[in-house]
């Protein structure tokens, strides 16, 4: 099915019509905690439980998504679309073009996005396979081959593996988010 999507000036203007909005941020906690849309709701894509989320809503309601960038609100959008809910809006661009439009958002305490982790991880493990390859044996070339197909795998599906277990890691994780929206709507 196709996703629908909304601009972040458009989706602001519902707000400040007074339009009641459900809006589920699905990046990390992290990611979330840096800088957030005001009424927001963190609910992490790998945490995404799509028949808990959509059990007793309209389905008149819309049910809008936001991501970093609008790829993994997508992949959440998919997730809530197969759950049989069939009004879910993606946010176009995500917090970034949230943010670029000047419209509110709340920060926190800096972190290092997820995709700069993949580039490290990923660059550290080719560097390690080729060093590896050149001075011990011929065989650790194979990890640059692996990161490479990971890399290659990711960039045509729109899935990435190292990013889902990054996204994992006890740095990733808050042990307590800041105040956020508080999971029904906002009628600001």
């Amino acid at each position: 099915m196709t996703v629908t999507t909304i601009a972040p000036k458009q989706l602001n203007d519902l707000v400040q019509s007074g339009t009641a909005i459900e809006l589920i941020d699905v990046r990390t906690p992290v990611e979330y905690r840096e800088v957030h849309v005001s009424f927001a709701r963190n609910v992490p894509l790998d945490q995404l439980d799509a028949a808990k989320l959509i059990a007793g809503r309209s389905g008149s309601d819309p049910l809008y998504v936001i991501c970093r960038s609008g790829s993994r609100g997508q992949q959440a959008c998919q997730k809530i679309l197969a759950a049989g809910y069939t009004n879910v809006v993606n946010v176009e661009g995500g917090t970034l073009a949230w943010d670029q439009a000047g419209l509110p958002v709340v920060r926190g305490k800096k972190a290092i996005s997820l995709e700069r982790q993949v580039r490290i991880a990923a660059g550290l493990m080719v560097l390690t396979g080729s060093v590896l390859g050149a001075f011990v044996s011929p065989y650790w070339i194979g990890l640059s081959g692996f990161v490479g197909a990971g890399l290659t795998f990711a960039g045509i599906t729109d899935t990435c593996g190292m990013g889902m277990i990054l996204a994992r890691m006890p740095w990733n994780q808050v042990s307590k988010l800041p105040a956020q929206g508080n999971g029904t709507t906002c009628a600001t």
